[in-house]
């Protein structure tokens, strides 16, 4: 796999993730920040189409690579702002991975969505949304997920912790 600069999303993050978006199997799925392309390897044999979306080179560059190094064929990878993608695609669940104009973003989520998830490590991107949300009657549920890995330590076996992590769910409860 191939990693741009930035966090990638933690497994087991997208896995909390998806649960809490119910992908079908006729969903089409947008992953917004995309980076790596890890949440649309994972969501993709869950839906019928997903669109990875990022606005940096190196992030479309990774997750086409990584996607096709995954045998994933119901993706396609679109560079741009997501504000403005979304605005164009119908989709049915959203992962949001990036902040970048974040205000317009769940601007066209809490219009065209009906389901959506959003990550933050900053609490002011998790201030922001929240309240964002609950102005527009789309606010579902905050969780703080925390995890460790275990790690050798003289012959046993330490925790070791990533940092936090919030998801925002947002949109109609399924």
């Amino acid at each position: 796999m191939i990693y741009p600069s930035g966090t990638p999303t933690q497994p087991e993050i997208i896995a909390v993730a998806l649960s809490k978006l119910a992908p079908k199997p006729d969903d089409v799925f947008a992953d917004i920040g995309c980076g790596s392309g890890s949440v649309s390897i994972r969501a993709a044999p869950h839906v019928k189409k997903v669109y990875a979306i990022d606005v940096r080179d190196e992030a479309v560059s990774a997750a086409s690579g990584n996607l096709k190094e995954c045998g994933i064929t119901n993706a396609e990878v679109l560079k741009g702002d997501a504000a403005e993608l979304l605005s164009s695609i119908e989709v049915d669940c959203a992962f949001v991975g990036g902040s970048r104009n974040l205000e317009n973003v769940l601007g066209i989520l809490v219009e065209k969505v009906p389901r959506f998830v959003i990550s933050a490590v900053r609490l002011e991107t998790v201030n922001t949304t929240v309240d964002f949300l609950k102005t527009n009657n789309k606010f579902r549920e905050l969780l703080q997920i925390h995890i460790s890995r275990g790690s050798d330590l003289a012959g046993g076996t330490m925790l070791k912790p990533e940092n936090p992590v919030f998801l925002i769910a947002g949109g109609e409860q399924c």
